[in-house]
């Protein structure tokens, strides 16, 4: 993968904006044209033309999407996004809405092609298609086809089933694909992409790690001058490169603050205070606030609920940190008036931000912030996928042993225990947890495996039987995915061997647990997380 990394805001006429039209791939989309380091936003097809236009964009995509473009209440477009002399490619659905709104001919023929399909191109030295097979497979997932392009379009490629499977108008610099380019499945798919990109919008490559690190430096700079700003470090990536990228920024003007709440899993704590200082260089101040949590979380179980009350303390804690800086610094010490949070794409769009799609859990960081906040928000990752903010990690020199460790959720434990979160069951769920981390890396997996959650069902028993005599204990869940971004997840297929380890390292050393389980579900349809 290259190294294409957006940032929170693009200079003028260097954004290509991704039209949402309520696609399972329009993330993907957005992944892909920064593959090709050049910088995307996704923007739901709800937003008016003027709006999207006014965004200065210097290429539109349109997605696909799950309607019929003859259905009722199927999202439409108005006819002047394809009049405003911005290069405009469509896929799937955006394809055919783009020749229905031309005056092309979509049909409901009923003749349907889902998976993977021949592609026959029939104008090798197009725009889109030059140095691409006259035959190669592409993915389809469309019930109406398009049988007639619109008036000046050319038609560059077909299927079976469907005669105009492409078209392309360079003298208007609209193109468009009936199938997906942007999935590992379509052949030559990252390929076409780029020559859209590349010769039908004219852009050039220049997004790298280190222009991202520039241009979020002066970002940072110009919002917090003089000012400071505290960091909530939980010790995970995102937030460590977030500190990293601040404090590279306005150096001493960063406290960072760790607070233990009690919910991290073993050895965290110290990691955070040794390894994190010792490779930046920021001011750490840690607070235990352990009980504080604990006593908010009592008799809690809703998972919503958890993470608003995590969300809300972890300000409150803040707040009081923030105090207590000021009072370090004397009267003549600079107010905090800033909090850094490592705050990430997939954190905002599952929150129901950015594109207008439904909140499916409010992350601590977006959905369950209070609402009487006392900060104004440093946000350098908002725009950035997980594996991109990485690559920035490597970039600003941090470790590998920071900017490669495995995702973990900042509520931390609290929303892997199903249930009421004590301090008994949190000891448990770290020994279980410890004992999964030891035996993957034993086995070399780390780097094979996106994240390997382990959730306590706390109201959950079964029965068991462990020295010949009856047990009633809890089930502990393993729930191995890979993913590149947590947009999307499939579980991981670990070795038979490695889990039986694990099963009976578990089942034998950690008290009231007598069974062990293997979540094999993707995502969609469930979460990486249980809550």
């Amino acid at each position: 993968m290259s190294s294409a990394i957006p940032v929170q805001s693009a200079p003028d006429n260097d954004t290509v904006l991704v039209v949402d039209f309520g696609a399972q791939y329009a993330q993907l989309i957005a992944r892909r044209v920064r593959e090709a380091r050049v910088y995307s936003e996704i923007v739901p097809s709800s937003m008016p033309v003027a709006e999207m236009l006014a965004k200065n964009p210097k290429a539109i995509i349109l997605s696909g999407g799950p309607s019929s473009v003859y259905e009722e209440g199927a999202p439409q477009l108005d006819r002047a996004i394809f009049e405003a002399g911005v290069p405009v490619f469509g896929m799937c659905y955006g394809f055919q809405l783009m020749a229905k709104t031309l005056g092309g001919t979509v049909d409901n023929t009923g003749s349907r092609e889902y998976g993977r399909t021949p592609l026959t191109v029939s104008r090798p030295g197009s725009t889109l298609f030059e140095g691409v097979p006259a035959q190669h497979s592409v993915w389809m997932s469309h019930g109406d086809a398009c049988s007639a392009a619109p008036e000046g379009f050319t038609v560059t490629a077909s299927t079976d089933v469907v005669p105009v499977a492409a078209f392309e108008n360079d003298e208007a610099r609209l193109y468009g694909v009936q199938y997906h380019p942007e999935v590992l499945h379509s052949d030559h798919g990252q390929q076409i992409l780029e020559h859209f990109l590349y010769r039908g919008a004219g852009l050039a490559p220049t997004w790298t790690t280190g222009s991202v690190v520039e241009e979020q430096v002066a970002l940072i700079r110009a919002q917090v001058g003089t000012k400071r700003a505290i960091c909530g470090l939980s010790g995970g990536v995102d937030s460590a490169v977030a500190a990293a990228l601040v404090n590279k920024a306005i150096g001493e003007q960063l406290t960072c603050v760790y607070v233990d709440h009690g919910l991290m899993r073993k050895g965290e704590t110290e990691q955070v205070e040794k390894d994190f200082v010792a490779a930046t260089g920021v001011q750490l101040k840690v607070v235990d606030a352990a009980e504080r949590f604990l006593n908010a979380l009592k008799g809690v179980t809703d998972p919503e609920e958890k993470r608003k009350i995590i969300g809300r303390e972890f300000i409150r804690v803040f707040e009081q940190a923030q105090a207590e800086i000021i009072a370090e610094a004397g009267e003549h010490g600079e107010s905090v008036d800033f909090l850094v949070q490592g705050t990430l794409y997939p954190d905002v769009v599952e929150s129901g931000g950015g594109t207008g799609t439904a909140n499916i859990k409010s992350h601590h960081n977006v959905g369950g912030l209070p609402e009487d906040l006392q900060f104004q928000l440093v946000e350098p990752l908002r725009k950035l996928f997980k594996d991109e903010v990485r690559m920035v990690g490597q970039e600003l020199g941090l470790p590998e042993e920071i900017v490669q460790r495995q995702p973990f959720p900042g509520p931390g434990l609290g929303i892997r225990i199903v249930g009421e979160v004590t301090r008994e069951r949190l000891d448990l769920l770290r020994d279980a947890d410890a004992i999964v981390r030891e035996e993957l890396t034993a086995a070399g997996l780390d780097r094979e495996i996106w994240q390997c959650p382990v959730v306590l069902l706390a109201d959950v028993r079964s029965v068991g039987v462990q020295g010949d005599g009856r047990t009633y204990g809890h089930p502990i869940v393993l729930r191995p995915v890979s993913s590149e971004d947590a947009m999307t997840a499939d579980w991981s297929r670990l070795p038979y061997d490695v889990l039986a380890r694990i099963s009976t390292r578990i089942t034998n050393e950690v008290r009231d647990v007598n069974r062990v389980v293997v979540d094999v579900t993707s995502k969609p349809p469930g979460t990486i997380e249980w809550e």
